[in-house]
């Protein structure tokens, strides 16, 4: 599956457009991760707890829109976004968007 954030795929012209793919993820950020926060809040840095959560996250979201592009028959995602808020005090919410289309190659004269 060809997932892209522009709107249009190299040597492809988009011959039918199929609706709009989701995939949506909620985390919950554990009390280890909230108390290591904490402390580097007051040293200042990374908090590498939350990157990866977030990065997993994201990677999990990503692999649901495809499966959805695929059931609805696609051949690529074009203007792919992402999208994140919080859910309640402690969780997270990514989500994974664009538009599946089907494509077909550019025939060359």
């Amino acid at each position: 599956m060809i997932v892209t954030t522009t709107e249009r795929v190299a040597n492809y012209d988009v011959i039918e457009t199929l609706g709009t793919a989701f995939g949506v993820v909620v985390r919950a950020r554990g009390i280890g991760g909230d108390i290591m926060a904490s402390l580097k809040g007051l040293v200042g840095g990374e908090v590498t707890q939350y990157t990866q959560m977030i990065e997993d996250a994201r990677r999990q979201a990503m692999d649901r829109m495809i499966a959805n592009a695929h059931a609805m028959g696609g051949d690529a995602i074009i203007m792919m976004r992402f999208d994140s808020g919080d859910v309640g005090q402690n969780m997270s919410e990514i989500v994974a968007y664009g538009t599946v289309v089907r494509l077909q190659p550019v025939r060359s004269s």
